[in-house]
Order: C-alpha cells, then sequence, then structure tokens
C-alpha cells in the first residue's frame, strides 16, 4: 500500500489539540486494511519524524483511527503547524 492510500487525512479536534500539546501525539484517519507497522512506517516518511507508538482505534462509523506518539527529539506542534491543522 502507498503511503497516502494508509493515511487519509489528520484529525484536529479540540481534544486531539490537547494530546499534541501533552502528550506528544497526532491523530490520524487510516485506511482500514492498514496496520500499525504500515502507519508508523508511513508516518515517518511523510513528514521526518521518529515514532514511538501508534494505538489504533475503530469507531462504531467504521472508520480508524491512528493515535501515533512521537521520540522526544520531534514535537507533534512542529508536525501539526507544517500541516496547517493547529
Amino acid at each position: 500500500m502507498d503511503n497516502n492510500e494508509i493515511i487519509s487525512y489528520p484529525l484536529m479536534t479540540e481534544s486531539a489539540s490537547v494530546m499534541v500539546e501533552r502528550d506528544n501525539k497526532l491523530l490520524f484517519i487510516v485506511n482500514l486494511k492498514a496496520g500499525k507497522a504500515d502507519i508508523k512506517k508511513a508516518v515517518e516518511e511523510l513528514y521526518g519524524v521518529k515514532v514511538r507508538k501508534v494505538n489504533l482505534q475503530i469507531t462504531n462509523q467504521g472508520v480508524k483511527k491512528a493515535y501515533v506518539k512521537l521520540t522526544e527529539e520531534f514535537k507533534a506542534s512542529d508536525v501539526a503547524i507544517k500541516l496547517g491543522i493547529l
């Protein structure tokens, strides 16, 4: 799968903006068939950061969310500003 097929778009809600600032996490809507390793590789290649951990959630609407925690040397707020979501 291509990196752009894996990550559909970044999601920025009020709770997601708190996660960016407090937990150094980003929230993405991803392809239902993508696994944690696929998402980690796609985020690292697309945004030039190192990922520490990926948590996944499938909502009742059938949408898969990926909570991506970055390593300490990268700031989620810098990536969010680059994406134009913060």
